[in-house]
């Protein structure tokens, strides 16, 4: 009997992404053609006013489209969902930006699907060197906060490269639509009794991803939801 071919969904939240998405989608098909993978690739269109979901079906993506803006949260929870009710077995997240290198979401699928692992983060801090001080330091802020509301060690709470086990698409949910879902996602994952693990990354920071990404004065809102949102469930346990 043959060995039954792995499905993965790779998902792209998008906004306003019309001069890299194509690209992005470009490279994941290049990377992903020449393993032994089932793959799609889905991009949600959250709500652009320009034409990403235009450049996105045109590289060869399925595009799912909001309506308005969800957020990232929202757009990055439809394609989990669509990867979910669509039978994938594993599923991966990255950014619409061209951060991220579509070598190493192989190389982390490839990882989970050796493994036990149910939620894979990849992470920027562990090999930095590209990251600028000031992202080192906002990002190092962000993580020292989710393990003090949340007791979750992990050294890049925001990555958007992550990568979900069948058993991570079935219970995984948060309520955030912000980027503050980013560590919710991981306080979820815990509640639930999901496997973490960090394996490095290179982040590729160019002049549009640089102007694309959040500052680190977003920073207190995440901090400011993540909070009201930790002190309500915990006075209503």
């Amino acid at each position: 009997m043959s060995k039954k071919q792995v499905k993965v969904a790779l998902v792209v939240p998008a906004y306003n992404e019309a001069t890299m998405v194509g690209k992005v989608v470009r490279g994941l098909k290049k990377t992903f053609s020449k393993s032994s993978f089932q793959y799609e690739i889905v991009v949600v269109d959250d709500g652009s006013s320009d034409d990403t979901a235009i450049a996105a079906e045109r590289a060869g993506a399925k595009v799912i489209r909001h309506v308005i803006n969800a957020g990232s949260g929202g757009a990055t929870a439809t394609g989990l969902s669509y990867a979910q009710s669509h039978g994938f077995d594993v599923a991966a997240t990255l950014d619409a930006d061209g951060q991220h290198d579509p070598a190493d979401v192989l190389r982390g699928i490839k990882k989970i699907n050796s493994s036990d692992v149910d939620l894979l983060i990849g992470s920027r801090v562990i090999s930095s060197h590209q990251m600028s001080l000031l992202k080192k330091v906002g990002n190092k802020g962000l993580s020292l906060i989710t393990f003090a509301l949340f007791s979750i060690n992990v050294t890049d709470s925001q990555s958007g490269l992550r990568i979900f086990s069948s058993r991570a698409l079935r219970e995984l949910r948060w309520k955030t639509s912000g980027y503050e879902f980013c560590s919710e996602m991981l306080w979820r994952a815990r509640q639930l009794k999901l496997s973490i693990e960090e394996y490095p990354i290179k982040a590729i920071y160019t002049d549009y991803s640089v102007s694309k990404g959040q500052s680190n004065w977003n920073g207190f809102n995440i901090v400011k939801v993540l909070l009201r949102q930790r002190l309500v469930e915990l006075f209503s346990e």
